[in-house]
């Protein structure tokens, strides 16, 4: 019996490996959005170099600098993504297969690629998706048409939401404390 138990584990314990294809796929993942990014910033730059032509009408040059700032907007958000790939696979690794030593002996690392446990793996990711979706509000909020005073609500309570979950994100991280700040007493008053 103790045969079965012990080959049972092993075999248990050892199906921990299937998570390689999860870090293989999402650094894959990761490196496709980074190749797609990078070529819309390549695109990007050739479209921006006719901003200083003088044969463009002013609304043409209008257009093509609010559109050139949504492209811009565009690439921030795909390498932002694919570093929240790029995190997970590290993340899902260190989690289940191994540390990697080269990360934990590098200064270089900082501990944003460290992954300790599955609280630490959430946080970051949690981080970089809030990113994300501030990067996506601004996108909207510039091709937004704010026809209505209803309109603007919405955008200021957007705004609103997204100032009060980096507020959380902050304290969570950072705590805050409500112990009100201690004053040394000065020489003369330690003399009375």
């Amino acid at each position: 019996m103790k045969i079965f138990e012990n080959l049972f584990e092993g075999t248990l314990w050892n199906s921990r490996f299937v998570i390689i294809a999860a870090v293989v796929g999402s650094l894959l993942a990761g490196f496709a959005i980074f190749y797609m990014a990078t070529v819309d910033v390549i695109y990007l730059f050739e479209h921006a170099m006719h901003y200083a032509d003088s044969t463009l009408t002013e609304e043409a040059r209008k257009t093509l600098h609010d559109n050139t700032v949504s492209h811009i907007v565009e690439v921030v958000d795909g390498y932002l993504l694919a570093t929240v790939m790029l995190i997970f696979s590290l993340g899902l690794y260190e989690l289940f297969i191994s540390d990697i030593d080269q990360a934990r002996g590098s200064k270089s690392s900082s501990k944003i690629l460290v992954i300790n446990n599955l609280d630490d793996l959430k946080s970051r990711l949690a981080k970089v998706i809030l990113m994300i979706l501030i990067v996506t509000l601004f996108e909207e909020a510039m091709n937004m048409k704010l026809n209505t005073p209803l309109d603007l609500v919405y955008l200021g309570g957007s705004i609103a939401l997204i100032s009060l979950a980096l507020y959380l994100t902050h304290v969570s991280e950072h705590g805050v404390s409500s112990e009100p700040a201690v004053h040394e007493k000065t020489t003369e008053d330690r003399n009375h």
